[in-house]
């Protein structure tokens, strides 16, 4: 990895790229505090081949972008995530009450893994297929070295970077059910869902995750009681660290709960 690349410990714009996979567009919508479905827009539904909004693309400047189209894929429209060599996200802001009834739901398949990748290291924290999920922890209850990370992060990057980051994550190499933080920050956790090839029929695999219980096993020692709303999902892959290419593919990505209304400014 060369010295330009905006990571944490690296350089003064190190603290930005780390952030940035987390950084979403947070312009969450208000709802009735009822339950609800379908509170991401379906990949199914693009016209073309541009995942619909409020999908939005990030990415890093100076970096090659990661590619997300819309793709025909085993008699469906998914959407395909290629990696090569590039840095790339894939976000879609909401706002959800944290409690019993939110449920993440995907398939997803990986055709080929990011060789070299290292998710302990820096220089290996790259990944063909990772879904991250953004929590609205208040950052006032942060020390205050975290405190100032994520506003240099925002500052640096433009975006509002999220206070905690749950991301699920789809590994060659990494045991399945491994929990542990990202190499650049603890702000974003990382839990190893999946590991390396599947022998199922067409290498999809599904997923259904409980997002309560995921989030107290992940940042409940820092949390207490507060449950913080969702406020964002997203589709992660890179391969500029490791100079590798990565190929995975996600069907619609079912977020259910109850709406949140977005607080007061």
């Amino acid at each position: 990895m060369n010295d330009t690349r905006l990571r944490f410990g690296h350089g003064r714009h190190s603290l930005a790229a780390a952030m940035l996979p987390v950084a979403a567009a947070l312009i969450c919508m208000a709802a009735p505090p009822a339950r609800a479905e379908g509170l991401l827009t379906p990949f199914s539904t693009a016209p073309g081949p541009q995942a619909p909004g409020p999908w939005r693309f990030a990415t890093l400047p100076n970096k090659a972008p990661t590619k997300f189209e819309i793709a025909q894929l085993d008699g469906q429209k998914v959407l395909k995530v290629d990696a090569d060599q590039s840095y790339g996200n894939l976000i879609h802001p909401t706002r959800v009450q944290l409690n019993g009834e939110a449920t993440l739901a995907w398939r997803w398949k990986v055709e080929q893994f990011v060789t070299g990748a290292d998710l302990h290291t820096k220089s290996g924290d790259d990944g063909a297929a990772k879904l991250c999920v953004y929590f609205d922890f208040p950052a006032n209850r942060l020390p205050l070295g975290e405190r100032t990370k994520l506003a240099v992060g925002s500052t640096t990057t433009g975006e509002s970077v999220p206070t905690q980051t749950l991301c699920y994550v789809w590994d060659a190499k990494e045991s399945k059910d491994s929990e542990f933080d990202n190499a650049f920050t603890k702000r974003i956790r990382m839990d190893v869902i999946e590991s390396g090839a599947t022998d199922k029929a067409g290498g999809w695999l599904t997923e259904r995750r409980n997002l309560l219980p995921d989030y107290k096993r992940a940042f409940g020692a820092e949390a207490g009681e507060t449950l913080p709303d969702v406020v964002g999902v997203a589709i992660q892959a890179d391969a500029d660290n490791t100079k590798s290419r990565g190929i995975s593919y996600y069907s619609d990505i079912d977020l259910r709960g109850a709406p949140a209304a977005k607080p007061a400014q």
